[in-house]
Formats: structure tokens, C-alpha cells, sequence
């Protein structure tokens, strides 16, 4: 099986994917790929969109995390990724789409946010990442692709307080998602596949980490990106920082 993941180093998506290959035993090689470049590459690669993560496996090529995810089960039956109850399925396939539709993209926005203030944190989320240049360089002359990505992603100050207000309640659903047993139970699924990593990624930002912490849910990301690469020091105003709160 010929299995090739083209990522963005630091994308939660991008790394659940990865997750999910791993889960279901599938080797695979990764592309990383610089923001906004990307684009072009994954358009000259044939894939339909310009978004990652983008898979192509046993010929096909298959786009976003959700799209994966069901892909793979198809491919590869074992281990699911979905419970076959219906009733549990339903259950694991809303966790899942709200990780995908809620969760993930106002952390993004609060992330390019940061970068725009702390440009040198881009060096740690490509910790690893094989960019076809030097990590440095990427870096030193990434300006105007932060700002581009930052403008695509519409990391306002707006969006990045109102996602800030949003995020309380974001992570109590995850907390009850928890609670409950759609994701957190012994054998994993997709949606936590999907959750953990916007989690993870979150934990890397200073700012968030004690609105974080406390809650199930940063277990939840210990457990499946204890290391999850990246770190942003403070860079949000204190003013805009919600309280955190015990449940």
C-alpha cells in the first residue's frame, strides 16, 4: 500500500490524520509543506482542494480529516475508528464534525493571531518537518506568509476575541463529550482523534494553558499528543483572557 500524507507542520488536522495511519498500523510518508505555498503544490499534486491534510492512498487522493477518516475505515476495516452501534456511531460521528466545525479553526485564528505578534515561534511548530530549506530561513523570511496566513485564516482582533470568548464553552462541550464516553474511553475513535489535537495544540500556547489544564480534556491531548510540537509565549492581551473555570 503506497500511502502519502501531505501536511503543514503544527496543523491539528494534519496531525490527526497522521494519528489515525498510525492507529490503523498504515505506513505512510509525510510531505511537509510551507503555508500558502502549499496551495500550489497540492493543486500541482492533483488534489481538488488547496486545504491539508490531503492523503493519497492506493490511488486515490482524499482530502480533510472527516473525509479520512472514513476512507481509511473503508481501506482498512480494522481497528474502526467508528463504532458499529448506530446510536454510538451517530454519537462519535457529532463529537467528530463539531471537533472539525467548531473547535479547530478558533484556535487556528487565536495561533496566526500569535504569530503576528511572535513571528520566531514559527521555528518550533516546524520542529522536525523537512521544508526543503532550513527551519531558520523559513523563519526569517516567513513575514509576509504569516501575513498572508493570518489574513486567509481571519485572525483579526475581533475574530481572535470573540474566539476567546467562544472557547469557555467549546471546551466544556469537550468536557462532556468526555463525560459521557463519546471520546476518553479505553479503545479510541475519530472524533478523539480529531479533539485531542486541537487540544494539543491549544496546550502550546501559553495564554490558554491555564483555561486548559484544569479540565478533562487536557488529558484527553496528553494522552494521544503528549509532545505535540510548538510552543507560543504570552502574547494575547490579559484583558481578553477569560477567567478560567472549574466545573
Amino acid at each position: 500500500m503506497t500511502t502519502r500524507l501531505y501536511v503543514i507542520p503544527g496543523s491539528h488536522p494534519a496531525t490527526t490524520a497522521a494519528l489515525m495511519l498510525d492507529f490503523k498500523g498504515i505506513p505512510f510518508s509525510r510531505t511537509d509543506l510551507i503555508p500558502v505555498v502549499a496551495k500550489a503544490v497540492l493543486r500541482a499534486a492533483g488534489f481538488p482542494r488547496v486545504t491539508v491534510p490531503a492523503l493519497r492512498i492506493e490511488g486515490e487522493r482524499i482530502q480533510g480529516s472527516r473525509e479520512i477518516s472514513r476512507a481509511l475505515d473503508r481501506i482498512q476495516p480494522d481497528p474502526p475508528l467508528f463504532p458499529a452501534d448506530p446510536d454510538a456511531r451517530a454519537a462519535v460521528e457529532d463529537a467528530e464534525r463539531f471537533g472539525d466545525e467548531s473547535l479547530q479553526h478558533p484556535i487556528r485564528q487565536l495561533l496566526w493571531w500569535g504569530f503576528k505578534r511572535d513571528k520566531d515561534s514559527l521555528r518550533s511548530y516546524s520542529e522536525g518537518a523537512r521544508l526543503g530549506i532550513p527551519v531558520g530561513l523559513a523563519v526569517k523570511t516567513g513575514g509576509p506568509l504569516v501575513a498572508l496566513s493570518a489574513h486567509f485564516n481571519e485572525a483579526t482582533d475581533a475574530n481572535a476575541r470573540a474566539a476567546l470568548i467562544a472557547l469557555p464553552d467549546l471546551l466544556d462541550r469537550v468536557d462532556d463529550y468526555i463525560g459521557d464516553g463519546t471520546i476518553g474511553a479505553p479503545d479510541p475513535n475519530a472524533a478523539d482523534f480529531q479533539i485531542a489535537t486541537t487540544i494539543g495544540l491549544a496546550l502550546t500556547m501559553d495564554d490558554l494553558k491555564p483555561l486548559i489544564e484544569p479540565r478533562p480534556c487536557a488529558d484527553l491531548a496528553r494522552r494521544y499528543v503528549p509532545n505535540y510540537p510548538g510552543h507560543m509565549p504570552p502574547v494575547l492581551p490579559p484583558a481578553w483572557l477569560p477567567e478560567p473555570a472549574a466545573r
